[in-house]
């Protein structure tokens, strides 16, 4: 399977360099033309369309099938990582309200979170969860998924399987990511074995 990943275009938090996560914010002016933007440049060829369910996703994808003329499906699994209490924040604002989550580096541990937010392990589990399902749905089709920087970042991750750049890669709003998914994969989220380095950063 062909796996196209859109990140959506830019909110206004995105351009504040701000916590986003589950924040259910819209595309602002330059991320509608990123969109669009994106949209001309796809092929014709991708057999199915599918967003998270969050507005910026939706939107981002709404231009998508206006523009390739198929439908827009939500699939919950690829909505973005919750970061808790860091949301909506810059760093600097996240680590002097809360400076001992960000000390200990709470966004960037396997089974860690800011409070209230999800842990890398829980993203890696539910993004590894839809995208068997989409291999199970559609076989060797083209998929385009419209999704998030964290999301990406975990199916990049997934594919590969290796993590070692995995906080210093970035998809940029309105960038693509290709994958092959090849015949035999399979969902190896809870096996999967993360190794990087530590250092917060925005999502």
């Amino acid at each position: 399977m062909k796996l196209l990943v859109v990140r959506h275009g830019q909110t206004q938090a995105n351009a504040e360099q701000r916590y986003l996560g589950a924040f259910d914010l819209p595309l602002n002016e330059l991320g509608v033309l990123q969109a669009k933007d994106i949209a001309r440049t796809l092929s014709s060829d991708i057999n199915a369309l599918y967003c998270s369910p969050l507005l910026r996703a939706r939107q981002t994808s709404a231009l998508i099938s206006e523009t390739l003329g198929i439908p827009s499906r939500i699939a919950p699994a690829f909505r973005e990582r919750n970061v808790g209490v860091f949301e909506g924040l810059t760093q600097l604002e996240a680590a002097t309200q809360f400076p001992l989550l960000w000390a200990r580096n709470a966004t960037r541990h396997w089974r860690d979170a800011p409070d209230g937010g999800e842990s890398i392990e829980e993203v890696f589990l539910r993004v590894a969860a839809g995208l068997a399902q989409l291999r199970c749905d559609h076989g060797s089709k083209s998929i385009l998924l419209v999704a998030h920087g964290f999301v990406a970042k975990v199916l990049r991750a997934l594919v590969s399987n290796q993590s070692s750049d995995f906080f210093d890669w970035q998809l940029g709003n309105g960038h693509t990511l290709e994958l092959q998914i090849p015949e035999g994969w399979t969902n190896c989220a809870a096996n999967f074995q993360f190794n990087t380095g530590h250092s917060n950063s925005a999502t």
